[in-house]
């Protein structure tokens, strides 16, 4: 059975009394993640260029004077009328079926640290979500300016956080950081990170006003080449304890390379920002990212940084889903392995069976299979996994427990719904295999299901499935222009049920199936069986 996108609760009074902004979405056609869309957007249509106009000489003006005195003219003013709301965000409707009015009842003043407090989601779907949340193009709320940077702001930041630092650089150049001191220092740590400085150094240079932070302002006078300002700054704020003294000192070897030749390295700093991590690479001491928060595992992605490093970060950041899976592959995939243990091991069983898939062969698949999964899911990264191997695993015959790991891979992946209506009867999902299913295909009837589940979660999920019960507070957001907020509070929810709490679970995929979110709602229930990360 082909899921409808709107859930039907059994009552059709129901569509009437939630006339809500989302879009339904459909399991068997479900659109990318934002971030894989984001990494290979549509192309944009390409617009006719207009002609060239041809000049000809102007014909002589026949005009009544457009004054009769010297006089001044008495000029008239009043303000500005404010213009239409400003929309920010990088990914369109289409994509996230999201209409762009979530936000217009907020209090943003609340929600921004609601955002900034959302806890680390293990759960893929969690994640999938949130990113939509955070990207999605959204009008701006009531409040005018200040709250709409107020939000750029809690969204950007949250996406740093993330380890999402390109998406959040685009978003906060889209908000117009470039002209905004409101939204200019978090556009500089994000293009210190991408190595992207000079643009936001030449906005600082043309508008100083812009940040008030000391240490930049002598950065960017060094960057270009206004070795004199950069010193004067320096010692002014040496002089006058503007800023930390292990700022001070790397900062001092930066501006002064020859002085300190043969002095010994800087102790790594306790606190870290962008233009410290920076200035410390500047200065040839690099500081390693594995200790540090995600945010930083961006810089590990470079070309110029080991092999080794390189996948560290890109697991990382694939397990957050700010890195779509494919580029992870392609460093799995990149060369052979010259050492063993660890993650080398990780990278001998991905390529074995990338390899065996290749060769098409059953035999060499069904050897390969089972270590890549127990390597990919001793790692958290089963649904990156699904990803990318499902469309050429699904092409191969397997039997036993080569067959088992396939079907749970399909069931990860966009094409659940497909996969559980030809999934063989000799494949075993263990005790939940029965919900599994029906939660793939929606197609839960309990008169014929039997005993509904005894475990708590499995449970919450059969609830959730058959006798649905949204959160009313949650419902009545969305209904009041406050999509957003009810989206945020219900991922707190399923955050706290995929951790055990299973009353939260079964309001958190109620609420995403009353809101027309059902693909969300099937992954999220269908990771939460099959991971079984709660045991």
């Amino acid at each position: 059975m082909r899921a409808s996108g709107w859930h039907v609760f059994g009552k059709a009074a129901l569509f009437a009394l939630f006339p809500l902004a989302v879009t339904a979405q459909s399991p068997t056609t479900a659109p990318l993640s934002v971030i894989d869309w984001l990494d290979n957007p549509a192309p944009a249509a390409q617009l006719p260029r207009a002609p060239r106009p041809i000049a000809t000489k102007p014909a002589p003006l026949d005009e009544p004077p457009v004054t009769s005195s010297g006089t001044a003219p008495q000029i008239i003013t009043r303000p500005l009328k404010a213009g239409a709301p400003r929309n920010v965000g990088l990914v369109p409707v289409a994509i996230t079926g999201i209409q762009p009015d979530l936000w217009l009842g907020s209090d943003i003043a609340k929600v921004a640290p609601q955002i900034d407090s959302l806890p680390q989601f293990d759960l893929p779907a969690a994640n999938a979500l949130l990113y939509t949340l955070l990207l999605a193009e959204s009008a701006a709320p009531s409040g005018g300016i200040q709250m709409l940077d107020m939000l750029t702001r809690a969204r950007v930041a949250k996406l740093m956080e993330l380890g999402a630092v390109e998406p959040a650089l685009a978003l906060v150049e889209q908000a117009g950081a470039s002209t905004s001191p409101a939204l200019f220092d978090l556009w500089a740590e994000l293009s210190l990170l991408v190595g992207t400085e000079d643009d936001a150094c030449a906005a600082l240079l043309r508008m100083p006003r812009l940040t008030q932070d000391t240490g930049l302002q002598v950065f960017c006078s060094a960057r270009a080449g206004d070795w004199d300002n950069a010193a004067l700054t320096f010692g002014s704020a040496k002089a006058l304890s503007l800023l930390p003294r292990q700022k001070l000192d790397v900062l001092d070897r930066f501006l002064n390379p020859d002085l300190f030749e043969n002095a010994p390295p800087l102790p790594t700093p306790r606190q870290i920002d962008p233009l410290t991590f920076r200035l410390f690479e500047a200065i040839g001491e690099a500081l390693p990212t594995g200790p540090l928060p995600r945010t930083y595992a961006v810089a590990d992605l470079r070309d110029l940084v080991g092999w080794k490093s390189q996948l560290e970060a890109a697991e990382r950041l694939t397990r957050a889903g700010a890195l779509p899976g494919n580029r992870l592959l392609g460093l799995y995939t990149n060369r052979k392995p010259a050492a063993s243990g660890s993650i080398w091991d990780r990278v001998k069983a991905v390529q074995r069976l990338d390899t065996a898939l290749s060769s098409g062969s059953a035999e060499a698949v069904a050897k390969t299979l089972p270590n890549a999964w127990r390597e990919l899911q001793g790692n958290m990264l089963e649904v990156s996994m699904a990803a990318l191997f499902h469309d050429r695993l699904s092409q191969i015959q397997l039997t036993g427990n080569p067959a088992n790991i396939q079907a749970q891979l399909g069931l990860l992946s966009p094409e659940y719904e497909i996969v559980a209506a030809n999934l063989a009867k000799t494949v075993s999902l263990g005790n939940n295999t029965a919900l599994i299913l029906g939660v793939a295909q929606d197609a839960i009837d309990p008169e014929t299901f039997g005993q509904p589940p005894s475990a708590a979660l499995p449970r919450a999920i059969y609830d959730a499935f058959t006798s649905p019960r949204p959160r009313a507070e949650w419902m009545e957001m969305a209904q009041s222009n406050r999509l957003g907020e009810a989206l945020l509070a219900t991922l707190e929810a399923m955050h706290e049920g995929a951790n055990g709490d299973s009353l939260s679970l079964r309001d958190a995929l109620g609420t995403l199936r009353a809101l027309g979110l059902e693909d969300t709602a099937r992954r999220a229930a269908l990771q939460i069986l099959i991971l079984d990360r709660n045991q």
